[in-house]
């Protein structure tokens, strides 16, 4: 027996308030930014009560993960289609990318989930490690169809490069966001697939062997800015170290703009006068927790004793092992804030600006310096290797915090440099 809903019944009713929701949120995130928009507003745009709102998302993150499923859900409905048109062997990242581009409110509003959702507790989290697994799946079909036909070149591996390809569009977007005008996310994938014909490692016999000695000398280690002694008593540096372990420890869970001076301070076990003592506002605060993360970082960090650029070009997989291992904290926090920061009303906007900025003029001068020596080959820009090996390293983070056993960061990076930098 087939039971038929009458029109304006109660199910449609809650389907139509919750499409007003949406929409209302779809449209308030992209006007006023996420973190500015509260339920409340949305639930006055979709001219719905709080409470009535809570009976359809019972938080923010919630709705954020709806806003940004719908245009996943757009997205691969698109890439199905971009495929399917498409010519044999034809590669269509990039015209995937253009179109996320065009789409007004897609990469703020991905950006702000990628980081914040990358706590296992966040209700969006599975839906997005998911996402990843469905546009690895997606893509190996592209991949594996262009290699067959020559497009990609036979020995180049399909699963690897679709990892790393990935994760280097997912940073190119946070990148852009950053340094807008800089850094053109549809220019550089094109530029990386059109490298895949080229075998792995590949070099132009006529570049000649690399020289023996290296052309030096070579930049200050990126972020290695001397650090003094903290002042005041042994009593108050523990606490203030204590404070911003706890904040950090917050901020990567719930992000900067959901946790309170009073939240940090009840995880500490103090005073909020206590802790506004030591850090009178939470701009100092974070800007604490980001100088003990870069701290962290450099003291964890491998570095290979050399003299040449390539070497230490190469080590830097060791590096990412080590963090990985020993301190995933500090990549969630970074993960977190350097998403949700995008806004430039985010205290810590300027922060990320200018460490994008340098790490892009570290790495490039590096990549230049390794030209110079032979090690990279002709055929590659030290800038844009720059670019696109600090947006991939981020985007294999976000990749690795979805799915710790999918994704090693640390071979992808071996993978990336080994075919960038051969070794003759």
């Amino acid at each position: 027996m087939t039971t038929t809903v009458p029109q304006g019944s109660r199910h449609d009713r809650a389907a139509a308030t919750r499409g007003r929701i949406v929409s209302a949120a779809r449209e308030l995130f992209v006007s006023h930014g996420y973190r500015s928009t509260s339920l409340r507003d949305i639930a006055t745009a979709a001219s719905v009560s709080h409470p009535g709102l809570l009976g359809h998302f019972a938080s923010k993150d919630a709705l954020l993960a709806e806003v940004v499923g719908e245009f996943e859900a757009e997205n691969e409905a698109v890439f199905s289609a971009v495929a399917a048109a498409s010519e044999p062997g034809e590669l269509i990242f990039a015209q995937l990318a253009e179109r996320n581009a065009r789409t007004v409110g897609y990469l703020e509003l991905f950006a702000a989930l990628t980081g914040e959702a990358s706590s296992p507790g966040h209700p969006a989290h599975e839906r997005m490690r998911e996402r990843y697994a469905q546009l690895r799946s997606l893509s190996r079909d592209v991949l594996a169809d262009a290699q067959h036909l020559g497009a990609i070149d036979s020995e180049r591996d399909v699963d690897g490069e679709i990892t790393r390809h990935t994760a280097g569009w997912d940073g190119l977007q946070l990148l852009a966001q950053y340094l807008p005008g800089e850094v053109d996310v549809v220019e550089m994938l094109e530029e990386r697939e059109a490298l895949w014909a080229l075998p792995h490692g590949w070099r132009d016999p006529d570049d000649g062997e690399p020289a023996t000695e290296a052309s030096g000398p070579l930049p200050p280690p990126f972020g290695d800015e001397p650090v003094g002694v903290e002042p005041g008593y042994a009593v108050g540096r523990r606490r203030r170290a204590q404070i911003v372990a706890d904040a950090m420890r917050l901020f990567s869970r719930d992000g900067y703009g959901d946790t309170s001076l009073r939240d940090i301070a009840e995880a500490v076990g103090v005073s909020k006068s206590t802790l506004l003592h030591h850090y009178p506002t939470k701009e100092l605060l974070l800007s604490a927790v980001l100088a003990e993360r870069d701290s962290a970082i450099r003291e964890r960090g491998v570095v290979r004793a050399s003299e040449r650029a390539g070497e230490l070009l190469r080590g830097i997989a060791d590096g990412a092992r080590v963090n990985a291992l020993e301190e995933p904290g500090l990549i969630q926090v970074y993960a977190v804030l350097s998403c949700e920061a995008v806004p430039s009303s985010h205290p810590a906007h300027e922060y990320f600006t200018d460490r994008f900025r340098s790490a892009i003029a570290y790495f490039t001068e590096l990549f230049r310096l390794a030209q110079v020596d032979g090690d990279l080959p002709e055929h590659r820009d030290p800038a844009r290797e720059a670019i696109w090996l600090i947006a991939m390293w981020d985007g294999l983070q976000y990749q690795w915090l979805y799915d710790r056993d999918a994704v090693d960061v640390a071979a992808h990076l071996r993978a990336h440099i080994d075919d960038v930098l051969p070794v003759s």
